[in-house]
């Protein structure tokens, strides 16, 4: 993981179960024209750790997160890709934006400079495919290779495309994942004018808040999160440390709106259902869900009524759910992808991590959301989540693994 609350998946997941935030005054832009002036920034990043200066000049942001991130899930792994079948390794890896940064700054150079001042990198540099495709040159991994672009649901999906590309036996290990960043003028303006954003600027820590009353918006973050996902019987064979087991995957769409979720959660509602039908595992099962909850009003709402209707009401108040943008902000396409790691983490470490600055409960929410401090737990079956713009729905089960 590259988060605002770790620069490693080690650091990410210790900073959250201790309920520390990673938002705070947005820096990395001039602030004064927006209402809101909160971020969820990635602090100290070096890219220079993964990359020459001159392959600098040509990657942007969001894919030096994803160079980071899947070299930190290589290393945990203990996978030496030079000894694998290159042709049965994958890279699954989603952005919802990819290079807007890029965009931005070389639209400036072409307006006040002309064009053939644009970077011949432009291209390259700005396109979403580029995460998975940077990846795969860099390990010489040579099997399925694709990108996912479903706004916030892109992380979910591209790590259950992944799961789809290994059940059809069209590869034994997968990079999964996805990676944002996209903190920039047109970005963060975009969303501040669709009044999205939350302006708890007083107190920027607290400023992401989900399924609290007082909520107001989320907070826009950046960073990575990338899985290695492996077929079981390969994972035993080279001995491999398994978190857990991913045995479901749904998607749907709302067909409502946009921007907007389904009022009445239905599109929601029906991909949970739909993850637990291809897992094999009824809604009792369940144990926790790592919840969207992206901390707006309508979105924390809408979840709440689906979980309800997905599980069952009765199921729904017996079980954990929380929401990980409490500490890291909205990672957009990249939440998916950083909410899946944290889950396999949840079920090995038997942790649930909090949601944090939950201080005034919402009638309208009214589910267990882990308030403010981790909690000790067997964790036997996980749902994760992931809303987005245009309707978009995905939804993955992760299950205690048992020898």
């Amino acid at each position: 993981m590259v988060t605002p609350v770790g620069k490693t998946a080690k650091e990410a997941w210790q900073n959250i179960i201790e309920g520390k935030s990673g938002t705070g005054p947005l820096t990395q832009i001039e602030s004064s024209h927006f209402g809101s002036k909160v971020a969820a920034e990635v602090k100290g990043f070096d890219p220079t750790l993964f990359f020459s200066r001159k392959e600098l000049k040509k990657t942007d942001r969001f894919v030096q997160f994803a160079v980071a991130a899947a070299e930190d899930a290589l290393s945990d792994s203990q996978i030496d890709p030079s000894k694998e079948d290159p042709y049965r390794f994958g890279v699954l890896v989603g952005s919802g934006i990819g290079g807007l940064r890029i965009i931005e700054e070389q639209h400036r150079i072409y307006m006040e400079k002309g064009p053939s001042r644009i970077s011949p990198f432009l291209i390259p540099m700005l396109i979403v495919n580029m995460a998975p495709g940077t990846i795969s040159i860099r390990y010489k991994v040579r099997g399925p290779n694709n990108c996912v672009a479903t706004a916030c649901a892109t992380g979910s999906h591209a790590v259950g495309d992944a799961y789809r590309i290994i059940q059809r036996d069209e590869a034994d290990i997968m990079f999964a994942g996805g990676t944002e960043s996209c903190i920039t003028p047109l970005g963060f303006g975009g969303f501040d004018s669709m009044r999205a954003l939350s302006n708890h600027n007083a107190e920027p820590e607290k400023a992401s808040r989900p399924f609290d009353k007082t909520r107001d918006g989320f907070v826009m973050g950046e960073g990575c999160g990338v899985i290695i996902l492996e077929d079981l019987e390969h994972a035993k064979r080279r001995g491999a440390k398994i978190y857990c087991e991913l045995v479901g995957y749904g998607m749907t769409s709302d067909a409502t709106h946009i921007t907007a979720p389904d009022p009445k959660g239905e599109g929601a509602a029906r991909c949970m259902v739909n993850t637990l039908i291809d897992a094999g595992i009824k809604p009792e099962g369940v144990t926790y869900v790592n919840a969207h909850g992206t901390s707006t009003p309508l979105n924390d709402k809408v979840e709440t009524i689906a979980i309800k209707k997905a599980l069952g009401e009765d199921v729904a108040k017996k079980l954990m759910v929380s929401s990980t943008k409490s500490h890291m902000g909205h990672l957009l396409g990249a939440a998916g992808g950083v909410e899946a790691g944290l889950c396999a983490l949840a079920i090995q470490q038997g942790i649930v991590p909090p949601t944090i600055n939950y201080r005034h409960a919402d009638p309208e929410c009214d589910l267990d959301y882990v308030p403010n401090e981790a909690r000790k737990a067997r964790i036997r079956v996980v749902l994760s989540n992931s809303l987005g713009f245009g309707g978009h729905n995905a939804c993955l089960c992760f299950k205690e693994f048992q020898e």
